[in-house]
């Protein structure tokens, strides 16, 4: 097996388990209609490279919601199976993409009967429930913007400003289907979603512990290390300067404008060119 292909399967085991490539051909040759065509945005961002430097920044992001850090830290066994979780969450993010109508519907079905198993406490004694549509809508805005961002700053073919829309306004059909409310459909409304959550936010142990473990102790094989720190430090970079202070990361913006923006589109490149066989589409392969 050549250097290319060996880089490429690794990385892909990582992000889509043992199964990925198995799960990737019934996902892209099942028959039936698709909710999202070829040429959509939303097939165009979550088929890009760039969605490792989103992945690493939602991550980052949607920590700092208390309640939505307390489901994680006390149901998803983040800190024991952190890549089993990105699998799944890989695995949602192509079939509803990439699948059939059918087997979107029926993915989003099951997260939804997951979630109402979803309750608790937080530490701060306020009960949570995965359910909740404050806390769905969360996680997607959390998402999509950082999808969005890392694919201006290092997708293959950026979105005009008409392209960023018609984007979150097809993310925002199958977070509905999740159960999210007063979904943003545009750029502006997106920003606004941002503005109204900034109250809820705060530092906690957990979103600091879950900070530290994704930049400084990631349980990452030799040959990736490099280049994850790479996109760590590139999402970093995307995150805004308000949430630095609370997950106790540095704001560095001369470094961050040059050299890690630098660091990020090498590692970006170097997975988009490892995952894309030559005879694939850049959809399929990153899904």
């Amino acid at each position: 097996m050549d250097p290319r292909s060996r880089l490429g399967e690794l990385i892909f085991a990582r992000v889509a388990g043992d199964e990925g490539p198995a799960k990737r051909d019934r996902i892209h040759t099942a028959p039936g209609p698709r909710r999202f065509g070829p040429d959509s945005a939303i097939v165009q961002v979550h088929g890009d490279a760039s969605m490792f430097v989103g992945g690493i920044r939602a991550l980052l992001l949607q920590s700092l919601h208390p309640l939505a850090m307390a489901a994680v830290d006390q149901h998803s066994g983040f800190r024991g199976d952190p890549w089993g979780r990105l699998q799944r969450t890989s695995h949602f993010l192509a079939v509803t993409t990439f699948g059939t109508i059918e087997d979107s519907d029926r993915m989003v079905r099951a997260v939804r009967a997951v979630h109402e198993t979803v309750t608790g406490t937080a530490p701060d004694g306020r009960p949570y429930a995965a359910s909740d549509p404050n806390l769905v809508r969360w996680v997607h805005v959390a998402e999509v913007d950082s999808f969005l961002r890392a694919h201006d700053r290092y997708g293959s073919q950026p979105l005009d400003a008409a392209g960023r829309d018609r984007y979150l306004a097809e993310a925002a059909v199958v977070a509905r289907e999740l159960g999210a409310e007063r979904v943003p459909e545009s750029v502006a409304e997106l920003e606004d979603a941002l503005a109204e959550f900034r109250p809820e936010l705060e530092s906690t142990p957990a979103a600091r512990r879950t900070a530290r473990y994704l930049l400084i102790n990631p349980p990452v094989p030799l040959p990736l290390r490099a280049p994850y720190a790479l996109l760590a430090g590139a999402a970093v970079g995307l995150l805004p300067r308000w949430s630095r202070g609370p997950l106790r990361l540095p704001w560095l913006p001369v470094a961050e404008s040059t050299a890690v923006r630098l660091g990020g589109e090498t590692a970006v490149r170097t997975i988009r060119w490892a995952m894309t066989p030559k005879a694939s589409s850049t959809a399929e392969t990153a899904s």
